[in-house]
């Protein structure tokens, strides 16, 4: 009888701290608003928002809704979840100053992405926040051939709005596999309806 006891305890007990890392990650809610507008507090305030649908988009996904696709030559749910990650290492890597290398394939749980990816949204959106202007945060590309740089337009008009327009597709693939997200999520004030 002890070892089903002690089986039964150490189920409880993972299920809660998973409970709990969930509950820790950002973007559950858009945080407040900044309390003036500039072109920081803007490009902070649209990470943000990304973020805020992601969380949504590709919370309780089950693996049948990771291997989803449309079609042979469509991504799945679980590589756009990949491709949303590289993103928001671009994004970050802005924010940071830190130089893009070539994009290695990391072998992250699905969790673990998500987990990433969030936390990668919250710390570029934090930097935005404490800075005085975008002039800094150039996309930086460094290869063997050499390193190219590129003003943060090409943040706001590439990787952000790439990462909205995939975390989108999540939506609409997970909708397609039978799983849509919870209808209660208003994408409109940021929180979750009651």
């Amino acid at each position: 009888m002890k070892p089903f006891v002690y089986i039964v305890l150490l189920f409880t007990i993972s299920s809660i701290n998973a409970q709990n890392m969930k509950s820790d990650l950002p973007y559950a809610v858009v945080p407040p608003h900044p309390e003036k507008y500039t072109a920081t507090t803007v490009a902070a305030r649209m990470i943000d928002g990304l973020g805020f649908r992601y969380y949504w988009a590709t919370e309780g996904l089950r693996p049948e809704d990771l291997d989803y696709k449309v079609s042979d030559e469509g991504r799945t749910s679980a590589e756009t979840v990949h491709h949303i990650y590289d993103l928001s290492k671009m994004i970050v890597n802005a924010t940071t100053k830190t130089p893009n290398g070539k994009i290695e394939k990391d072998s992250l749980s699905f969790d673990e992405l998500r987990s990433a990816t969030l936390l990668n949204f919250q710390k570029a959106s934090t930097i935005l926040l404490e800075a005085e202007s975008l002039d800094d945060f150039n996309i930086i590309f460094k290869n063997d051939y050499g390193t190219s740089e590129h003003p943060f337009w090409i943040s706001i008009s590439g990787t952000i709005e790439d990462a909205i327009w995939h975390s989108g597709q999540i939506a609409m693939l997970r909708r397609a596999s039978g799983n849509p997200f919870n209808s209660k999520v208003s994408v409109f004030s940021g929180k979750v309806r009651k």
